[in-house]
C-alpha cells in the first residue's frame, strides 16, 4: 500500500508539472493545479480518498481496466483506448464487434435531422484484439470533446468543418478514413470497419502515442469492489428499471434488464441488437448512465453539438433493475464528467460495460424508466 500511495503522490506531481505544457490546455491545467493544490487539508483528503479506492486484489500479472474494472492484463495499463465512431443507420447493421470489444458505448443525437438519428462512439481499451469493428462513420465535435477525457485516439472517416477546431487541439489525436473496406454488399459508406492490424498500422505510420498522454487526468469512473457491489435498492429515491425507453426516435432505443444476467440488454428498430461477429451476442451492459444535455444546432442541415462541459445537470444512474435520480458535470474538455447522487457525493458504479446515452434536455421527460 505505501508503494501505491507513492505512486499516487508521484502522478500528481507530474500532473502539476504539466500545467505549463501545450497550447490552449491553460483553463484545462489551471483546473487541475487548483484541484491539487488547493490547500493542504484537500490534498490530504485526496490521498486518504485514493488510499480508499486502490485496488489490491488483482492477481499477478493482471490489474482493474479504468474503463470497466475488470481484470484485464497488466501490460494494457498505460496503453491509451480508442473511440470509434460507429454508424447506427439501420442500412449500417449488423454492427461488428461491439458486444465483444466494447467498454464502454457512447449513444447521441447525431443531427437534429432524420428524426434525430443516433450514433455510437465505442470505447475499446483491448483494440489489439479487435477483428472486426463497425462500420466506421464520420465525427462530430461532442464526440471530440467527450473522447478527450478518456485520452482516447479518436477512429473516424471524416466529418464536417465544424471538428476542426477540436482536431487542432494538442489533446486530441485521431485516424481518419484509414481503415479497412470489406465487401458486404452495401454502398461504400457502409464498407469501413477497423479490422486485425489497422490499428498498429495506423500508430506505427503517424507516431501517435499508443500510452497515456500528458492530457490524461485520470481513472474515470469510481468503482465499487466486486465484493461489494452497489445496490441501489437500499437508497430512498430509487425506483424501479426494468426496462429503459430512449427518446431517440429514428432508432427507437431501448434497453430491458435481464435478471438471469444482471445486465441490461440493447435493442433498437424494434429488434435485439446482436453481433454475428460473436456469436450474434445481444449487446448488454451492468450500468446506464442517462444525461440530460442542451444542445445548440449549428445550421439547417442539422448538424449540432451538446453542450456537455456543464454542472449539475440531471441524470441517472441505472443498474440491476434499479435507478437514481443523478447530477453530472464536466467542467473542461480533458476533465472527466462526474456523477453525483441527490446528497452530493460522487456515486460507485458497478464493475462491467457501461452504456453512456446523452439524451437532449428537449426531451428529457420523454425518457421512460419503468
Amino acid at each position: 500500500m505505501k508503494k501505491r500511495l507513492a505512486l499516487i503522490m508521484a502522478m500528481l506531481t507530474v500532473t502539476c508539472s504539466f500545467a505549463a505544457c501545450g497550447k490552449d490546455a491553460d483553463t484545462v491545467n489551471d483546473q487541475v493545479t487548483a484541484d491539487v493544490t488547493a490547500d493542504d487539508n484537500a490534498a490530504a483528503d485526496t490521498v486518504t480518498e485514493a488510499e480508499e479506492d486502490v485496488q489490491d486484489d488483482a492477481p499477478e500479472g493482471f490489474y482493474h481496466s479504468e474503463l470497466t474494472n475488470e481484470l484485464i492484463d497488466e501490460s494494457l495499463k498505460d496503453q491509451r483506448p480508442i473511440a470509434a465512431m460507429v454508424d447506427n443507420e439501420l442500412y449500417a447493421l449488423p454492427h461488428y464487434g461491439l458486444s465483444e470489444n466494447a467498454d464502454v458505448v457512447y449513444e447521441m443525437m447525431n443531427s437534429t435531422a432524420n428524426g434525430r438519428i443516433t450514433r455510437f462512439m465505442v470505447l475499446v481499451k483491448d483494440w489489439e484484439k479487435i477483428e472486426q469493428l463497425g462500420s466506421i462513420r464520420s465525427v462530430r465535435p461532442t464526440n471530440l470533446i467527450l473522447a478527450a477525457e478518456w485520452n482516447a485516439v479518436v477512429c473516424h472517416d471524416g466529418g464536417p468543418f465544424y471538428i476542426d477546431e477540436y482536431l487542432a487541439h494538442p489533446w486530441t489525436d485521431h485516424f481518419s478514413g484509414t481503415f479497412s473496406r470489406v465487401n458486404n454488399g452495401k454502398p461504400r459508406e457502409y464498407t469501413e470497419y477497423i479490422v486485425s492490424g489497422d490499428l498498429d498500422r495506423n500508430f506505427s505510420s503517424t507516431g501517435v502515442s499508443t500510452t497515456y498522454t500528458q492530457y490524461y487526468e485520470g481513472a474515470h469512473y469510481k468503482f465499487a469492489s466486486e465484493s461489494e457491489p452497489v445496490d441501489l435498492s437500499s437508497a430512498s429515491d430509487a425506483i424501479e428499471a426494468a426496462s429503459v425507453d430512449l427518446p431517440f426516435p429514428h432508432n427507437g432505443s431501448y434497453l430491458e434488464y435481464d435478471e438471469s444476467e444482471q445486465v441490461y440488454k440493447y435493442s433498437e428498430y424494434g429488434k435485439a441488437h446482436v453481433d454475428p461477429g460473436n456469436d450474434n451476442a445481444q449487446l448488454a451492459f451492468k450500468n446506464l448512465l442517462l444525461q440530460s444535455c442542451d444542445f445548440e444546432q449549428l445550421d439547417e442541415h442539422g448538424y449540432m453539438i451538446y453542450n456537455c462541459i456543464a454542472s449539475n445537470q440531471d441524470g441517472y444512474y441505472v443498474t440491476n433493475g434499479e435507478a437514481i435520480p443523478i447530477t453530472w458535470t464536466k467542467t473542461t474538455e480533458t476533465s472527466p464528467t462526474r456523477y453525483y447522487d441527490m446528497s452530493g457525493n460522487e456515486i460507485k458504479i458497478n464493475t462491467g460495460k457501461t452504456y453512456v446515452a446523452l439524451v437532449p434536455s428537449d426531451s428529457w421527460d420523454e425518457l421512460e424508466i419503468k
